[in-house]
């Protein structure tokens, strides 16, 4: 039954990006990008909405909760490449929920007078512990907590910039003289992260009425309201607040923007908020990771014991999660996070593209609009890998090692267990 409408579908989209994203990156974007840091979010968002013209195009016609899985398995069929992109898809939503989780505690941490890296760790594993346990217990609380949470969220960031408004000083905003347009594409390409999240529609498209009218609509509303939001942030936290004073608090830059029109009270309210925003995005990004796994480990590309379940809850698709998570957020830092969840999505929405243009009939796609999908997250993916390998080797490897780790995985694990991927015999047993 669908019961789902516009605004609804909208909301689903708009959840998904506004999640813990903002309140994590917005420091990363202007160490990057300074004054041009409005300019990245723009960029990093055109890129979102050229792929939400394939999600758009797909969710149409192939209706189902798997959505992007479902998108690569229907293009390419059941084989190396589409079991892979789907595990690496299942780890990119890992590396979402260390993200959050950092950020959990780069907000919490200002609570306490002293900060260690012992309290850092501690508020990183409490912030993804927590939220295992409510999934474990309730997956409904989940559902319906998160849509109030959204419109809080929402509200919070909208009083930033109204408030905020008076206070900017244009000339902050202003490009400095050796100013290099390819650091704008850069920092964008980093801090694309924040806008994942979208794809989250196709998931709930069986559930949304009208889907051929409204789907298209979900998907560029929802982009094109939240490039909006992450544009104004930017010219409000750049234009209200000395850089220097934003580098200083670049883990928790957003609540040092509350700041001149708000005062300590407005620092105060959005690290609240954020703490509530992040914590409510691990919640949900748990709660579907692990669904994610259930569905991929049914169709045989995870082990069989992801389908465990305790009372209609994927029990081992969480644990499995809370631990990977706890692994990951507590060994790599923020920016580190930030570029390998970048990375991964700009991969997955490269392949969705891909997928998109493969099936341009049946869809029935604009061809030129899929060619410049598929090049923009291509050479977003290729310029984000190649400008931060200098200044943050270790990342662009753990990114390499994620897709060495997917490939090998499904490789060796449809040969040694399945015997073939899918019921499709390898072409050389």
């Amino acid at each position: 039954m669908r019961t789902v409408g516009l605004i609804g579908a909208i909301s689903i989209g708009v959840g998904g990006m506004v999640g813990g994203g903002i309140f994590a990156v917005l420091g990363e974007a202007v160490s990057l990008a300074h004054s041009a840091t409005t300019y990245a979010f723009l960029i990093a968002g055109l890129v979102a909405l050229l792929t939400s013209y394939s999600y758009a195009k797909l969710s149409v016609v192939y209706q189902s909760q798997g959505g992007t899985v479902s998108f690569i398995d229907k293009a390419f069929g059941h084989n190396l490449l589409s079991g892979s992109a789907n595990l690496m898809l299942w780890l990119s939503y890992l590396v979402t929920i260390s993200l959050y989780a950092v950020a959990f505690a780069s907000y919490g941490a200002t609570f306490f007078t002293q900060k260690t890296s012992l309290l850092n760790h501690i508020l990183i594993s409490l912030s993804i512990i927590l939220p295992a346990l409510i999934n474990l217990v309730s997956a409904s609380f989940v559902s319906k907590s998160e849509s109030i949470i959204v419109g809080i969220k929402i509200i919070l960031l909208i009083v930033i910039i109204v408030s905020g408004a008076s206070y900017v000083d244009t000339s902050r905003l202003m490009l400095a003289k050796d100013f290099q347009p390819l650091s704008a594409v850069v920092a964008g390409m980093i801090i694309f992260v924040a806008y994942e999240g979208f794809e989250l529609i196709a998931n709930a498209a069986e559930e949304i009425k009208e889907p051929k009218k409204n789907l298209p609509r979900a998907f560029y509303g929802s982009v094109l309201f939240v490039i909006v939001l992450y544009v104004l942030i930017a010219i409000i936290s750049v234009g209200t607040v000395p850089e220097a004073q934003l580098l200083e608090a670049k883990d928790y830059a957003l609540a040092i923007a509350a700041k001149p029109a708000l005062g300590e009270v407005g620092f105060t309210i959005v690290a609240i908020a954020a703490l509530l925003a992040t914590f409510s995005a691990i919640n949900a990004t748990i709660y579907g990771n692990a669904r994610l796994s259930y569905i991929v480990a049914i169709e045989g590309e995870l082990p069989k014991l992801l389908i465990k379940e305790k009372r209609e809850i994927p029990f081992m698709g969480i644990i499995v999660t809370l631990t990977l998570s706890l692994i990951l957020a507590n060994s790599i830092d923020l920016t580190e996070i930030a570029i390998i969840g970048s990375a991964s999505f700009l991969l997955i929405f490269f392949i969705v593209n891909l997928s998109a243009f493969r099936l341009r009939k049946e869809i029935e796609a604009n061809s030129f609009i899929l060619f410049v999908s598929i090049l923009s997250t291509f050479m977003a993916l290729a310029t984000l890998l190649y400008h931060t390998y200098s200044s943050n080797a270790d990342a662009i490897i753990m990114f390499l090692l994620f897709i060495v780790s997917s490939l090998a995985f499904e490789f060796f694990y449809g040969r040694l267990v399945r015997g073939h991927f899918f019921n499709r015999k390898y072409k050389d047993i």
